[in-house]
């Protein structure tokens, strides 16, 4: 199972997940360096799990505060080739992933640059066609299904017709939580996914949490916290990014 590093942006910082409760979001105090500005934060979360995915939350666009253009930008530079950004922007439909990631690569100074690859949240998408919109534009789009509470955000969920190969399991209350990763959820997911690609997101705590992710059978899990304060321990493999298990 590969771990993927997770970077929340807003109001121009890299921001702490509490609950999915994005009021009480203040700017990252890491044991990985001593700063909240994106890049540095980053270029510090890949060294310290060697991944070659970042994912990033634009909690800004999603909470419709002002997207993070330039920092996306200097991100994808900063990064460079060989790295993929998977960027939840809040997207509702097609049109404007497309026009936020071209607005991400004019304002790019870099010919080597990380690629975007778009996160559809149900949370915020309304437009369902804009999955196979964006992949028949060569986009590679991920789904990812939302939930809180034990609730069901969007109408996407029991239609896996219309999943693409990747889907992110997300329980936004179990996101900086420290309460264990939604097995019970994730297991759900998986049933209905078939041969696609089900990565989990949020709850790890530890090593062992880990290893009870990769044991469900995870293709990846998203984790933040527990990389920063030291919490787990991740093995690099060379070509492969990070991973455990």
């Amino acid at each position: 199972m590969q771990v993927i590093p997770v970077l929340d942006l807003l109001d121009g910082h890299a921001v702490r997940a509490v609950r999915g409760e994005r009021s009480r979001y203040r700017p990252i105090q890491s044991s990985l360096c001593a700063t909240s500005d994106p890049v540095a934060i980053a270029r510090a979360l890949v060294a310290a799990t060697g991944s070659r995915t970042l994912y990033v939350a634009d909690l800004g666009a999603i909470l419709r505060r002002g997207a993070h253009d330039e920092a996306l930008a200097a991100l994808c530079d900063a990064l460079g080739d060989g790295v993929d950004i998977w960027l939840d922007a809040g997207f509702t439909a097609f049109a404007p992933m497309r026009a936020l990631v071209e607005r991400v690569m004019r304002l790019s100074r870099s010919a080597s640059r990380a690629k975007i690859v778009p996160v559809f949240g149900t949370e915020t998408l309304l437009d369902m066609g804009a999955i196979a919109e964006a992949s028949a534009s060569g986009f590679e789009p991920i789904l990812s299904l939302d939930y809180r509470g034990g609730r069901a955000l969007g109408a996407t969920h029991a239609k896996s017709a219309w999943w693409p190969s990747r889907v992110i399991v997300m329980t936004l209350d179990h996101v900086g939580a420290y309460a264990g990763p939604d097995l019970d959820t994730f297991a759900d997911v998986r049933a209905l996914a078939g041969e696609r690609e089900v990565i989990g997101a949020g709850g790890v705590r530890n090593d062992a949490d880990l290893a009870l992710a990769a044991d469900s059978g995870a293709y990846a899990w998203l984790v933040a916290s527990a990389i920063h304060d030291g919490t787990v321990c991740i093995r690099r493999d060379v070509g492969r990014g990070s991973s455990v298990g």
